[in-house]
């Protein structure tokens, strides 16, 4: 038998197994930033992905019917058969380019293809997974799903929006004593009401605008130096201190582009100009609660702020990751911008024809 004092060293004290517990806990605090850390490049590398896909299929699309899709527009010719109505996104129109060719032949493109037409039925429940952020806290499917939606299917919602360009008088003008500001013309300006039906202010100067018709050719900053993808895959947070969905998909789903085939500053629309899946650049990147003032609380204010429920025109470029978003420029790449960009940097690099070369690195 072994003496009693042999038998005691082999056994662990209290305080031995707090200090073994104790350090377990250091090394798991220590190590879980780095694991959060690695997982969150892993999403942010996916969301690149995400939006290479993108951009490629929109040059698919310019090489197949030499023009870029609009931002979104009604259903006449070029885009669609004949109706009117609320028409397709330009996510629908890379459909085809983005291995949805089959879901893409069953659509109709008379009267109101993204909204009430018999498109919801061929379309629910489909998710494409190069239009979800893996970061975006985000629902994937929108909160309203369109007329003709079958009962207890989802409409996906996108995390991602074409730039249509920005507001005017945010740019800075080089070389110019004292600071002068470019002067955008293609504006058209909402009507009042806050949340629906106004929207926001509407810029015809980036690459992907509601009405758009133009060529690779248009975009003379050149197509390295012009944003036409980017981020609204996170939440804003309003005056009440509540994070809010005000993304411009969040309401209706991918669907949806625009009510006229008019381009700015000629929308028409009656002062409705919600550009649902699309965005026109007013305020800074990564602004997720307005300066610290918070945006509007619920249901938004469209007419003056161009943020609600219904939709945001005016929505920023906002993300989950760390720092700033992710944008595709008009080249086909990708670029992650720092949210510290300057406004006036982000700006021009979403208007396609400003002279103001900005490179986006």
């Amino acid at each position: 038998m072994r003496p009693l004092s042999l038998r005691r060293r082999l056994a662990f004290t209290l305080v031995e197994l707090l200090v073994v517990i104790a350090i377990i806990g250091v090394l798991v605090a220590l190590l879980l930033p780095a694991v959060q850390a690695a997982r969150e490049a892993a999403r942010r590398s996916s969301c690149s992905n995400n939006l290479k896909q993108q951009a490629i299929a929109v040059h698919n699309h310019h090489d197949t019917l030499l023009r870029l899709p609009p931002g979104g527009g009604t259903d006449t010719q070029p885009w669609g058969a004949s109706g009117g109505g609320w028409g397709s996104s330009w996510i629908v129109f890379t459909m085809p380019y983005m291995e949805q060719t089959a879901a893409y032949d069953k659509l109709v493109f008379t009267g109101s293809s993204g909204w009430g037409n018999v498109n919801p039925v061929y379309t629910a429940n489909l998710k494409i997974k190069a239009f979800i952020c893996p970061s975006s806290p985000q629902e994937d499917s929108c909160r309203s799903p369109p007329p003709n939606t079958p009962s207890g299917a989802k409409i996906m919602a996108a995390s991602y929006v074409g730039i249509s360009g920005a507001v005017s008088g945010i740019i800075p003008i080089a070389n110019t004593s004292p600071v002068t500001y470019y002067n955008e013309t293609r504006i058209n300006t909402p009507g009042s009401a806050t949340d629906c039906c106004s929207g926001g202010i509407v810029s015809g100067g980036g690459v992907l605008f509601p009405g758009g018709k133009i060529t690779l050719a248009a975009i003379t900053d050149g197509t390295s130096n012009t944003i036409m993808i980017g981020e609204a895959s996170d939440n804003l947070i309003t005056a009440d201190k509540t994070k809010r969905d005000f993304r411009s998909s969040a309401q209706h789903g991918f669907m949806i582009g625009f009510h006229s085939a008019n381009a700015p500053p000629n929308l028409g629309n009656g002062g409705d100009l919600r550009t649902f899946n699309m965005t026109t650049i007013r305020y800074n990147l990564n602004d997720k609660n307005k300066g610290g003032a918070g945006w509007p609380n619920w249901p938004g204010d469209c007419g003056s702020v161009g943020v609600c429920q219904n939709a945001s025109s005016n929505h920023p470029l906002v993300s989950a990751h760390p720092a700033g978003v992710m944008v595709a420029l008009a080249d086909g790449s990708v670029r992650f911008l720092s949210q510290n960009t300057a406004l006036g940097t982000v700006a021009a690099l979403a208007t396609r024809d400003d002279g103001q070369t900005l490179n986006a690195d």
